[in-house]
């Protein structure tokens, strides 16, 4: 089982991929996570349903979508290639598309965060003068920390493996849209391409892995940093 150059091209694009993805929706599933779990308005439950509809959709479907609304043929998609931002077959749709996909899984594990914070401790802040934003940062946030680690983790792990969706919207390009996923497909279709298949594949798995223990041990250390605290 070897590694080409190849290989090691699409292990970097996933990895810088999965790392914008995840910068870019941390903050927005966080948002989002608190309004769902905290905040009552009209369609609540319609927001919540769209959050969660890349869950059950065929990857290639969201795919789809996301070709229709940004090829350089759609208003939207011209309108942004306009201001320089191309989506469809660029590495930047790859992200887009991993946002996408992983977005319900971040959001999820926020708001399990969230709605596990006790309301009367931030009351209590409230309380003693501090505002809201300062409740937020020196009570919530913390409290709320290893749900946007595992989030975070989660949205990372499921970019690293996007294969449906990316493909659909960005294709196979060597170089600018062939993610590791799309490399390991891409060398099952090669007679005798079963053992870089398998290397990527164990590649992979390593990258995830080593994903999950980082956040297994940054959740222990700010677990024991709020013990310390209380």
């Amino acid at each position: 089982m070897t590694l080409d150059a190849a290989a090691w091209a699409a292990l970097r694009l996933s990895l810088w991929v999965a790392l914008w993805a995840t910068l870019i929706a941390v903050p927005l599933a966080l948002w989002i996570a608190w309004l769902l779990a905290r905040k009552e308005f009209w369609g609540k439950t319609l927001l919540n349903a769209l959050v969660h509809l890349p869950l059950v959709l065929p990857p290639v479907v969201t795919g789809y979508v996301l070709l229709t609304l940004f090829s350089p043929a759609a208003p939207l998609g011209a309108g942004l290639q306009a201001i320089g931002l191309t989506l469809a077959f660029k590495w930047t749709g790859a992200v887009l598309a991993a946002i996408v996909m992983g977005f319900p899984l971040m959001v999820r594990a926020m708001r399990l965060a969230v709605e596990a914070v006790d309301p009367k401790l931030e009351d209590a802040a409230a309380t003693l003068g501090a505002s809201r934003a300062g409740v937020f940062i020196r009570v919530t946030l913390p409290l709320i920390t290893p749900g946007i680690l595992a989030g975070a983790v989660l949205g990372f792990a499921k970019a690293m493996g996007e294969f449906g969706a990316t493909i659909t919207f960005v294709a196979n390009i060597p170089g600018e849209t062939q993610t590791l996923p799309i490399a390991i497909w891409t060398a099952l279709q090669i007679p005798g391409g079963e053992g870089s298949a398998a290397a990527m594949a164990l590649l992979s798995c390593t990258v995830a892995l080593g994903a999950v223990l980082l956040s297994e041990m940054l959740a222990r250390r700010v677990a024991a940093r709020i013990g310390d605290r209380s």
